[in-house]
């Protein structure tokens, strides 16, 4: 394999320093105290890492090893503690503050209720002793497929509490996903719902859990949970089912917790993989409940008054660290939500934030997207003088789009932490401190203490600031994947390759670190195009696009190109009705030449195409496979079930003529 680097497009040179008067407040406060932990990682690796776990988590065996490398890449941290997530987040907290309020839960026909700390560890302990009832014990995995709920919460905090192993579906999930990942787990239980509310609608997932059954191959669950949301009409099987508030009715409302060895596995968490057979990310309990705990307090400033509002559903990796754990861990008052950000219309999370006085936001660049198209100045109609920082997951935001949420919804006096990590990093890898790091839009800044983040060539060296790679972790770190849930191959394969000596970790993104050492993450490797012999992350293309007054939301993909090798194809979504005829013709051009001016010719696209929306997934994913597929004038085979939106596809197939 050639030694090639990818070349960084996109030029961004505005850099924002932290408010004084935050840096003053931060948890992490200057640049000296950032550099000042550094060292100390530098200095004694495993020992920096000892002394937080043993500041931030409470033990009920202390451990004396504190990481074991002697079967890497399977490494082991604090491997002979022992400790309990559930114990970590609700009974830490029920002598110094039982009546703080745990959860804001607002449903989707806006309805609100509170929950509190002594509550919530009454709730997970009568669920514990309830699945304890019907055998489920430490080791035991149960899988959720439940709306976002208090309920989806206190079932993952009860399967923790007793040490067994849970594996969230989201909820959009279709009845085969379901099916799969029962049969990957080998789960013996699975809790529901009858129904979840989106938007007004209600959408069966009792149903689909008959239907995954009734697939085949699941012979192993002996009991289906049912919290009953809406009422619907469901199937039922009178030796299987049972519904949640029978369930628990009798039931005690305390539970010794189950003290777990530190690597204990917490949970399973799938993610789909490119041969289609879904991938088990499994994490440990003591590394990664750690790593949720510093986070809280470094990424976001936690502070007891903040009223903390991560959008992300649970049945995703974000949902785990900064909904069930991290915010629960540190004792936090948190939101969690039902709906969607256009119901009843688009002003939904401005009057949330107004309402809940919301101080620490954290949502997806989709979102973000999604609801300047929606009206980029409704913000300004609601008083969102509570907030106090902002946060972006799930991929790197064009610089516009940042520009437009520090503008708008932070009113130029909230710091955005651009948080880059994974499903198999556990929480937060690359991002700003926001009492730290100046920020450049669209770049995740610099790495958390302890995290050795690199940028490698082919060969595994590093590659000078200005040039692009690999991103690669040198170091093991507590919250990382330990393996795929019963494929120890195929996690050496895809995360410890032996391109670069099975030594570090590939992240699978390409990145680009500039002149100050700042990180910006430039795509997948897979979405690496290589044009003319040049080697092209799509988000800069994407960024260049969205930074057109027309575009809303765009997303490039590659498709082969006899003369090129490959061609840049691209997928629109306007601020304005989807062109057609003429009209579309003049946009194309206008656009093409836009790009070729922000970035230069090379990075022309070949192929514009127009939509009113991108193919997404119910989280908001765009669903890059599928485009890549109709670039190519492929048929496509996939599942599209997930998809919130099918018909775009048809729209995505006409070429401009």
């Amino acid at each position: 394999m050639a030694t090639q680097t990818i070349e960084s497009v996109l030029n961004e040179t505005r850099t924002f320093a932290p408010d004084a008067g935050f840096v003053k407040q931060a948890n992490i406060s200057g640049m000296d105290a950032y550099n000042k932990l550094c060292a100390e990682a530098d200095q004694d690796f495993t020992g920096f890492w000892a002394r937080l776990a043993r500041e931030h988590v409470l033990w009920k065996k202390p451990f004396t090893q504190v990481l074991d490398e002697s079967h890497a890449p399977f490494f082991k941290w604090f491997a002979d503690g022992t400790v309990n997530a559930s114990y970590n987040c609700l009974d830490r907290h029920l002598q110094s503050q039982p009546d703080k309020v745990a959860i804001i839960f607002e449903a989707d026909d806006g309805k609100v209720s509170k929950i509190t700390y002594k509550e919530l560890y009454r709730r997970v302990c009568m669920m514990a002793n309830g699945l304890k009832s019907r055998n489920i014990k430490k080791g035991d995995r149960v899988l959720i497929y439940m709306p976002m709920s208090v309920e989806a919460v206190v079932a993952m905090q009860a399967c923790a509490r007793i040490g067994a192993i849970h594996s969230v579906v989201f909820g959009g999930f279709s009845a085969k996903s379901v099916q799969e990942r029962i049969i990957d787990a080998g789960a013996v239980a699975v809790l529901t719902a009858d129904e979840q509310m989106r938007g007004g609608k209600p959408i069966a997932l009792k149903a689909a859990v008959d239907e995954a059954l009734s697939l085949g191959g699941c012979d192993s669950i002996k009991s289906v949970v049912v919290y009953k949301r809406t009422g619907g009409n469901v199937k039922w099987d009178a030796g299987r089912d049972v519904w949640l508030h029978d369930l628990v009715k009798d039931q005690s409302d305390t539970c010794e917790p189950e003290w777990v060895e530190a690597d204990h596995p917490l949970f399973i968490l799938y993610t789909s993989g490119s041969t289609g057979k879904p991938k088990g990310v499994q994490h440990s309990t003591g590394g990664y409940l750690l790593h949720a705990i510093l986070t809280m307090k470094w990424t976001f400033d936690y502070k007891a008054s903040d009223v903390f509002w991560c959008t992300a559903d649970v049945g995703w990796v974000t949902g785990h660290t900064y909904v069930c754990y991290g915010p629960l861990a540190v004792g936090a008052t948190e939101i969690i939500f039902e709906g969607v950000p256009t119901y009843p219309d688009s002003t939904r999370f401005w009057r949330m934030i107004q309402d809940h006085k919301v101080s620490v936001f954290y949502t997806a660049p989709t979102a973000i997207r999604s609801l300047i198209k929606l009206g980029a100045d409704l913000p300004k109609k609601f008083d969102l003088s509570s907030l106090r920082l902002l946060g972006t997951v799930g991929e790197p935001i064009n610089p516009e789009s940042w520009m437009w949420y520090h503008e708008t919804v932070g009113q130029k006096r909230c710091p955005i932490v651009d948080t880059w990590w994974q499903t198999e990093t556990g929480g937060h890898m690359i991002t700003p401190l926001p009492g730290v790091v100046s920020t450049k839009p669209g770049s995740c800044t610099l790495p958390l203490p302890g995290i050795m983040a690199a940028i490698v060539d082919e060969a595994g060296h590093d590659v000078e600031k200005g040039k692009g790679g690999f991103l690669v972790i040198k170091r093991p770190w507590p919250s990382m994947i330990r393996t795929i849930w019963g494929d120890p191959e195929r996690f050496k394969k895809s995360y410890y390759p032996d391109d670069f000596k099975g030594k570090y970790y590939l992240a699978g993104d390409g990145a680009n670190r500039d002149l100050d050492g700042y990180f910006w993450i430039m795509g997948r490797i897979d979405d690496v195009l290589n044009v003319s012999g040049h080697r092209l992350g799509t988000m800069e293309i994407e960024s260049a696009l969205v930074s057109n007054p027309l575009v809303a939301e765009a997303a490039v993909v590659g498709r082969p190109d006899e003369l090129t090798g490959e061609a840049v194809a691209a997928f629109v979504v306007l601020k304005q009705a989807r062109p057609t005829g003429e009209e579309a013709r003049k946009i194309v051009k206008q656009l093409q030449d836009w790009v070729g001016k922000e970035i230069g010719p090379i990075a022309k696209p070949k192929d514009i195409r127009f939509g009113d929306n991108l193919p997404k997934t119910r989280s908001g994913k765009i669903m890059r496979r599928l485009l890549r597929s109709i670039a190519k004038g492929e048929e496509i085979t996939q599942d599209v079930s997930t998809l919130e939106n099918p018909a775009i596809l048809q729209q995505l197939k006409e070429p401009i003529a």
